[in-house]
């Protein structure tokens, strides 16, 4: 049955057009202040359409700043290679402290939680240390391995796993299926929605990083886009915010892309989490 349009409700309803379209607008801007040229955006032209709208600043990006291109490839493959590790890893650790029975898997759960509270930038100097004993300074790797596995995710999987029927892995296991072929054929297609939402946030703490790559990477063919975005900002752009505006146009499309792709995925992961 419809609700009845109350002036409530519809002052409801008129705030909150108000509040996301306020929410909405920084981002629209951006948009709008990507295809503008330099002197409508310095001016104070908060207008989001212009006459002089064109595909300049692109044009410049992608062809007279050659590195932007690697540097927009160099992120896609730091992420999407850190997602993909960090799925299989979380999800068997997951699977394994909530299924496995073992000696020590209840203190090996105890300790990742108490690691959860040693906050991130306690780490940096000791991963820096370890990365550059082992060689792997000014290379993806060591954008990659420092984070492979993530322990709030591992204890989303657990969790996820606990609250796993067991009735499916045992008729699974009746009908011949061993431990391997039930995690990859059962337990893991089944996990998909928490799969998706742990994928959409891992994916976006990699494409988002900047501390890492600022304290790793020293080769600038070898940067992630933020910290292109950054070089590109202070040493060839300057006080060019119209391409400063296009960068991070295209910075933000690839986070865009994989949550549409994820999001009925993510939803139901969500909707799952909270009923639990």
């Amino acid at each position: 049955m419809k609700a009845k349009l109350t002036p409530g409700r519809v002052a409801l309803y008129v705030i909150l057009v108000g509040a996301a379209f306020f929410t909405l607008y920084p981002f629209l801007w951006m948009v709008s202040a990507s295809f503008k040229p330099l002197k409508e955006i310095v001016g104070g032209n908060m207008s989001l359409i212009s006459p002089n709208m064109s595909l300049e600043n692109y044009q410049y990006i992608f062809g007279r700043s050659s590195l932007f291109t690697r540097w927009f490839f160099n992120s896609l493959f730091v992420s999407v290679i850190g997602t993909i590790l960090n799925v299989f890893i979380n999800t068997m650790a997951g699977y394994s402290l909530s299924r496995l029975s073992f000696p020590g898997r209840d203190k090996i759960h105890h300790l990742l939680l108490m690691l959860m509270m040693v906050p991130g930038q306690v780490l940096l100097i000791p991963n820096y240390l370890i990365l550059q004993n082992l060689g792997m300074l000014d290379s993806f790797t060591a954008l990659i391995f420092p984070s492979a596995a993530n322990i709030a995710n591992i204890f989303l999987m657990r969790q996820f796993f606990m609250n796993f029927p067991k009735d499916v892995e045992e008729a699974a296991s009746i009908d011949g299926l061993g431990r391997y072929a039930r995690f990859f054929r059962i337990s893991m297609p089944l996990a998909r929605p928490t799969i998706a939402t742990q994928a959409i946030f891992v994916f976006m703490g990699f494409w988002n990083n900047f501390t890492a790559p600022m304290l790793y990477i020293k080769s600038e063919t070898k940067y992630t886009l933020t910290l292109g975005l950054q070089s590109f900002q202070s040493q060839n752009a300057g006080t060019m915010w119209n391409q400063v505006m296009a960068a991070a146009c295209i910075s933000v499309l690839p986070i865009i892309v994989i949550y549409l792709i994820f999001n009925r995925f993510f939803l139901v992961g969500v909707r799952m989490d909270g009923e639990k």
